[in-house]
């Protein structure tokens, strides 16, 4: 196993239940277009900055809407239930204490925005046990591009193959992988189709034995 010196997370979908949240706004959106078979599309757009997932809604179903269109709309109906119905995902309140009790950087990379970030991080008062907070607006290409993680590697200032990267998606997984991080897969239901071949591990939840051993032996 690589040695660990650093732990970078994705958010939606593998911190909070969020993507079951995207799931149900997507699935809405198309329901009142007329399009009820929502999964192939949804699975198309996880994992990508908003203006390219909804690029990939538009293009699939040949809406005649802007992506500013589709991105308001969808950003109120979210909105609406996300207070309700959000949740951290098993095991993430642990694995943060382990992490800091082995003396271990944190960062969140995320294709989703800042100010999004900061009220759902903000909310569990999460803001403050992180080092960096990488998002849309920090990087030019999205996910499956590996320059989110080149990134996080520049500013947790150590080598890509130390940093613990934990994704739920195809593309997040893709990107880490690119960057050359020891990249471990944690799926859910929405996401368990994707492909995870370049994983160095698929985890069953934030507590597997293979998190929780590379990070126990971190600086030893």
């Amino acid at each position: 196993m690589s040695q660990i010196t650093a732990v970078v997370f994705d958010l939606d979908g593998l911190m909070f239940n969020t993507e079951e949240i995207f799931n149900e706004t997507g699935t809405e959106l198309l329901r009142r277009r007329g399009i009820t078979d929502s999964q192939p599309v949804i699975a198309r757009m996880m994992g990508l900055r908003a203006e390219e997932a909804f690029r990939e809604m538009i293009d699939m179903c040949g809406f005649s809407e802007t992506i500013e269109e589709m991105q308001i709309e969808s950003d109120e109906y979210f909105h609406s239930i996300l207070h309700d119905k959000i949740a951290p995902m098993p095991g993430l309140f642990e694995l943060l204490d382990l992490i800091e009790q082995n003396d271990l950087p944190k960062a969140v990379a995320t294709s989703s925005g800042r100010s999004y970030l900061e009220e759902v991080l903000g909310k569990y008062d999460l803001l403050h046990r992180f080092s960096h907070l990488l998002t849309s607006s920090d990087v030019t290409r999205g996910k499956p591009h590996p320059e989110i993680y080149l990134k996080a590697a520049e500013l947790l200032a150590v080598k890509a193959e130390n940093i613990l990267v934990l994704e739920d998606s195809g593309n997040g997984t893709k990107a880490a992988a690119a960057a050359g991080t020891h990249i471990v897969s944690v799926p859910h239901r929405f996401s368990c189709n994707h492909d995870f071949s370049k994983a160095k591990h698929i985890a069953d939840s934030l507590l597997d034995p293979y998190i929780l051993k590379l990070v126990q032996q971190a600086n030893k």
